[in-house]
């Protein structure tokens, strides 16, 4: 008679007892062992750490971490929706809510935690929630959808993805935080300053340093306001609590196990809890250093560990890193190691830039050695720097945290880690793990390294072999010319689309990436007219896809304030709109400088300004320069024959005209052409992306060429050309060039790079070899047709114009952070001098 298996109950199926299934199956327990697992939701296990993507798109099958044949593969018996009761633990059985009793072997709780809710009056009011479970998300969904105002307690991790799911419901949204800054766990003071400037630049309200003493109700008994404990009340009519979580140990309470004085079923470093015979792992386990740890990588940690010891192999949970890197309302935040500076003698090496919201800080010893960190607004180091904590870095401290360009060149990469470095903390994954494979997919499937919080997988692509892979990024296994021509033929009008329908599968669902999206963003604008989509590139989804200058439609400049940019199409303009320009400059105390671009740039607005210097701008006849866009900036001309006795053509009507035909045009980099009226080429037609040169017979084209840096003539595409055949080869070279070339790529290397050169793209857009022709230039109609100016739209438009403002909290209020002092009849920039604390300073 065959012996029964023994038989494993796991009590909980969120993620971390997903990976404790996981883990029994790769190591052939499924085979060896019954395994019953009682789940209290109505579904199998989910990321729970991307929740909040189910606002931005993600569907509740995306979120699935259970593969829909996992169970039935391994044996594995899974009862939704019917959570434990009760543990007899003399008898060994467990007792479901529907009154089935399983006996068990060997019993795991995996129960996790429950969200904290303050007990302040009206907390049970309708209008109140928990942010926890995907039953939480759709209850708020709905309750949402009548409601104009919404409030977060609680300014951590959950809290700001709440708040930014509030937002994006459409609701005016504010965080109530008791600490005195926001994340107060992760960052430090410095870090919570630059992620507060940040989020509120988003519209969020926030408000520190206070609690929450009551939920108000109305009438009608639902919730109305709240009032703070410094006195204030504030309207909400939906409350979202998210002020942490509680181990969920009930449970093991009632079983007579050992639980910790402030809760969580005490374990030992096998995660052993004090009957042998049951563990606990996740969130629910207090583990043998005295931590109850919330994270997931330490949950994956202890339930590998819970099934090594079940094989009778060695390992230990002894703790955890806590480090983390995630993307909260779009900011970057990380920290990792001692990263508040805690060990004795610890020193700190910072960089802050407020203005653009970033800051960094690394804390080291005495003798050098990377103990922790915080980055806020650029966490891009991250991958790096977390595996080198513990040891010197092979170069300083003050190099890993400056700005490109301002110290000496840093090359520090990840073939500077040692082999035992761990790269990926949610799986314990090594550098010597993932160089032994040869593509991403083979590391997650050999290692599961990129598949939890996915921080590591940009230092596991640089750790790859190069490979044939040609993708755009991380998120899509196209190029960006692939990506063009999915979006014109499908005619896709949003990110979403593209992403769910031909991203990689792993990235479908999710959020994207900062190549990406603004590369999407570029795409769809060019193509809006052929789609039918919105142009405006702050419309709806668009807005969340643009580059920091785009947000504004005006360029960031160094002390925080904006430059105003008004086109002026082939540098002509009349003494009426000069005027215009010297009095909006005098009377909102701008900067003016006369650029090589043949315009007038006026620096030193606010964001507040923008609108009202716009207005008296679109009032006498200007329009948006672009000098915030990957788009067409200037067509500059010489004076021409009109005026000079040299001059053939009319190089000042023709500028005129190409400017205000590729006006607005988005493209993969920044446009600049140029009309000479004569072989003198005063204009500097040659040096630009597309040149226009007279001769007596009509006109030369050049293109590929540009200055900066590394500056390239352009290259003779055509000779003797009529205004016609001019503008025909135009449209075909610019929407060709839009339609093949690489993200951020400038007309002189994507010349450079196409293959078969000039003469390849004289047989396209001359000869029309490939018969696309005809498309090209009905794609530049299209825009032609379809131009409308961008401030001037957002002019008309009350609530476009809500997004400008220093502080959404204060909206008139000037930031009094921006400021000027005289030079030169004008004014400049009052900055604060740079100043970086050497490793032997104390923070």
């Amino acid at each position: 008679m065959t012996e029964p298996l023994p038989t494993i109950v796991l009590i909980g199926h969120g993620m971390v007892g997903q990976r404790y299934l996981e883990a029994l199956a790769e190591h052939g327990a499924t085979l060896t062992h019954q395994v019953t697992v009682l789940c209290e939701e109505p579904r199998p296990a989910y990321d729970r750490v991307h929740l909040t993507s189910y606002f931005s798109g993600s569907s509740v099958e995306d979120l699935s971490m259970t593969p829909p044949d996992f169970m039935e593969q391994h044996g594995i018996s899974l009862h939704l929706g019917d959570p434990a009761e009760h543990v007899d633990r003399a008898a060994r059985t467990v007792t479901s809510r529907s009154g089935r009793v399983f006996p068990y072997d060997v019993l795991v709780l995996a129960t996790g935690s429950h969200p904290f809710v303050p007990p302040v009056p009206g907390k049970d009011a309708p209008g109140c929630f928990v942010y926890r479970t995907i039953e939480d998300l759709l209850a708020i969904e709905e309750y949402a959808a009548s409601r104009t105002h919404g409030a977060v307690v609680g300014g951590g991790l959950l809290g700001l993805e709440a708040a930014g799911a509030l937002q994006g419901l459409g609701l005016a949204t504010r965080v109530v935080e008791f600490a005195p800054r926001l994340m107060p766990v992760q960052v430090d003071e410095g870090g919570g300053a630059a992620l507060l400037r940040t989020i509120e630049s988003m519209g969020l309200t926030v408000h520190t340093g206070v609690g929450t003493q009551e939920v108000l109700t109305g009438e009608d008994g639902r919730v109305c306001g709240m009032r703070l404990s410094d006195g204030s009340t504030v309207d909400t009519d939906l409350v979202v609590f998210s002020a942490g979580v509680r181990p969920r140990d009930q449970l093991a309470r009632a079983a007579g196990l050992e639980v910790g004085e402030r809760g969580g079923i005490a374990v030992d470093a096998r995660c052993r809890t004090s009957d042998p015979r049951v563990y606990a792992i996740g969130e629910c386990a207090l583990a043998c250093d005295g931590r109850v740890y919330g994270l997931v990588a330490p949950g994956y940690e202890m339930a590998e560990t819970a099934v090594q010891d079940l094989l009778g192999r060695e390992k230990e949970f002894t703790g955890a890193d806590l480090s983390t890197k995630l993307k909260l309302l779009g900011v970057d935040v990380a920290s990792f190691g001692d990263a508040h500076g805690s060990a004795e003698g610890s020193l700190d090496v910072v960089w802050s830039d407020s203005r653009s919201g970033i800051y960094k800080k690394l804390v080291v010893s005495p003798e050098g050695v990377l103990l922790g960190g915080v980055l806020v607004g650029d966490a891009d180091a991250y991958g790096l720097l977390r595996p080198l904590t513990g040891s010197v870095p092979p170069i300083a401290p003050e190099q890993l945290v400056l700005p490109a360009g301002l110290g000496a060149p840093v090359a520090l990469g990840p073939a500077s880690l040692p082999d035992d470095a761990v790269i990926c903390s949610c799986h314990n994954v090594t550098k010597k793990a993932i160089a032994a494979c040869s593509s991403l997919p083979e590391v997650k499937k050999c290692t599961k390294a990129g598949t939890g919080c996915g921080s590591c997988l940009k230092v596991i692509g640089q750790l790859l072999p190069a490979a044939a892979d040609t993708g755009l990024c991380a998120c899509f296994p196209h190029t960006r010319a692939e990506l063009y021509e999915i979006v014109r033929t499908r005619r896709l009008t949003s990110y979403d689309q593209l992403l769910d329908g031909h991203g990689r599968p792993e990235a479908r669902g999710g959020d994207g990436c900062e190549v990406c999206k603004p590369t999407v963003g570029s795409i769809i604008a060019s193509l809006a007219p052929t789609l039918g989509a919105s142009g405006y590139v702050l419309d709806g989804e668009q807005a969340a896809l643009q580059d920091t200058n785009d947000h504004f439609l005006a360029n960031l400049q160094r002390n925080g304030s904006y430059s105003v940019v008004p086109r002026i199409p082939g540098g002509e303009i009349t003494p009426d709109k000069l005027i215009v320009i010297g009095e909006v400059a005098r009377d909102f105390g701008l900067y003016t400088k006369i650029t090589g671009g043949q315009r007038i740039d006026l620096f030193g607005a606010s964001v507040d300004q923008l609108p009202r210097i716009w207005a008296r701008l679109v009032d006498a006849g200007f329009e948006s320069g672009h000098a915030y866009g990957k788009a067409l900036r200037t067509v500059k001309s010489c004076v021409g024959q009109t005026w000079c006795r040299y001059g053939v053509q009319d190089s000042v009507r023709m500028a005129i005209d190409l400017e205000l035909r590729y006006r607005g045009l988005r493209a993969p980099h920044k446009l600049k052409s140029a009309v000479s009226g004569c072989a003198r080429e005063c204009a500097e037609a040659q040096s630009k992306d597309f040149g226009v040169i007279a001769t007596a017979s009509g006109w030369n084209l050049y293109v590929g060429g540009n200055g900066g840096a590394t500056p390239r003539h352009a290259d003779l595409l055509a000779q003797d050309l009529s205004d016609a055949e001019l503008v025909r080869l135009i449209d075909r070279f610019l929407m060709f060039y839009i339609r093949t070339a690489d993200r951020l790529e400038r007309t002189s290397t994507w010349l450079d790079r196409l293959e078969g050169g000039l003469d390849h793209l004289r047989d396209v857009v001359v000869h029309d070899s490939l018969g696309l022709c005809a498309e090209l230039e009905l794609l530049m109609a299209d825009h032609v047709a379809h131009y409308r100016d961008e401030w001037a739209e957002t002019l008309q438009d009350p609530e476009r114009l809500r997004r400008f403002v220093s502080f959404v909290n204060a909206p008139g209020a000037p930031d009094p952070t921006v400021k000027f002092v005289p030079e030169r009849d004008q004014v400049k920039p009052d900055l604060a001098v740079l100043t970086l604390e050497p490793v032997g300073g104390r923070r």
